[in-house]
């Protein structure tokens, strides 16, 4: 009877324990697209210096020869107003040189 007592005891306390949590989803793989997803945020940070980021969404990238386009859009907020920007970020696709960057204002 001592024996199932322990047991059981034993089989409560091993369930109550957190199992260890596989860090497969912490772990996850920086986009390719990082890289100049920080360096649009850097720019229209400085472009709009009173403005707040509050979204940030990657469009995707356009190849042309030995060109690259990343393409984002990031919603701002300022006091009296919210907008959105579409950020273009143009390189060169061998060297990652930045050929140029182009903002455009949207309503929506």
């Amino acid at each position: 009877m001592k024996k199932i007592i322990v047991m059981l005891g034993l089989l409560f306390v091993s369930h109550s324990l957190p199992l260890p949590m596989s860090n497969t989803h912490a772990q996850q793989e920086v986009p390719a697209y990082a890289k100049w997803g920080q360096l649009a945020i850097k720019e229209v940070k400085s472009k709009y210096p009173t403005a707040q980021i509050v979204d940030y969404l990657h469009e995707g990238k356009e190849v042309h020869g030995s060109s690259t386009i990343e393409k984002f859009k990031l919603w701002l907020k300022q006091p009296d107003k919210e907008f959105g920007v579409h950020v273009k970020i143009s390189y060169l696709t061998a060297t990652q040189e930045v050929e140029k960057i182009e903002f455009q204002e949207s309503a929506s």
